[in-house]
C-alpha cells in the first residue's frame, strides 16, 4: 500500500508528458479477481471502463474479469487504485494516444492462448508479475504485436517502492527503466 506522497510520485510518472510527443492518455487494466473490492468500485466511480470479456463470459465472470479503464490524473479512482492496489498485483498501467475502443480491441486479442495440444488457456498478461517477466522474453515481432498502439507499459516491481517502465525503440527493441523512491 502506498502512502499519499508515494502515490503522488507514481501519478506524476504515470501521467508525465514527453516533450515533442503527442499527448497520451493513461490507462489501467485491472483484474477484478485480485480483490473483491475492485468490481463494486467500478460502479461507484465515474470511470470509462469496459470488461475485456464479451457476451456471456462478460456477464458470468463480471466480478472477476479484467477491465480496461481510462485513468485521470486528479480522479479519486486513480488515487484509490494506487493507494489500495499497489503491491498487490491488481493490474498493469500503460499510455497510448489511440481511442478507447481501439485499445479494447487490441487487448482482447491476448486473452486466450493455446497450449501444444490446442487447448485454450487464459493468458493473464494484465498481471504485473506476468508482464514484467514475459516482455523481456519476446522477440521483435511479438513486441510489435504486444505494443501495437501502446507507447509505454508500467508495472509495479518486485519491491513495493519500484515502478518498471517498458517501451520499445522504433525497431522494436525492448527497453526498461526501474524507478525507485
Amino acid at each position: 500500500m502506498l502512502s499519499p506522497d508515494q502515490t503522488q510520485k507514481v501519478i506524476s510518472y504515470l501521467f508525465r508528458s514527453v516533450e515533442g510527443q503527442a499527448p497520451r492518455e493513461t490507462y489501467v487494466i485491472l483484474d477484478a479477481a485480485r480483490d473483491d473490492g475492485i468490481f463494486p468500485k467500478l460502479a461507484n466511480f465515474d470511470t470509462e471502463d469496459l470488461c475485456l470479456y464479451r457476451g456471456g463470459k462478460a456477464i458470468e465472470l463480471a466480478n472477476v474479469a479484467p477491465y480496461l479503464i481510462d485513468l485521470k490524473r486528479e480522479d479519486a479512482f486513480t488515487q484509490w487504485v494506487l493507494m489500495n492496489g499497489w503491491g498487490k498485483s491488481w493490474g498493469i498501467f500503460f499510455q497510448s494516444s489511440v481511442s478507447f475502443k481501439e485499445l479494447h480491441r487490441h487487448f482482447r486479442k491476448f486473452l486466450m492462448v493455446y497450449d501444444e495440444k490446442g487447448k485454450p488457456l487464459y493468458f493473464r498478461y494484465y498481471d504485473p508479475r506476468v508482464l514484467r517477466v514475459y516482455l523481456p522474453t519476446c522477440n521483435e515481432s511479438e513486441l510489435q504485436i504486444l505494443f501495437g498502439p501502446v507507447e509505454r507499459y508500467y508495472v509495479e516491481g518486485k519491491a513495493e517502492n519500484q515502478l518498471i517502465e517498458f517501451g520499445c525503440t522504433e525497431k522494436f527493441q525492448l527497453f526498461q527503466n526501474v524507478i525507485q523512491w
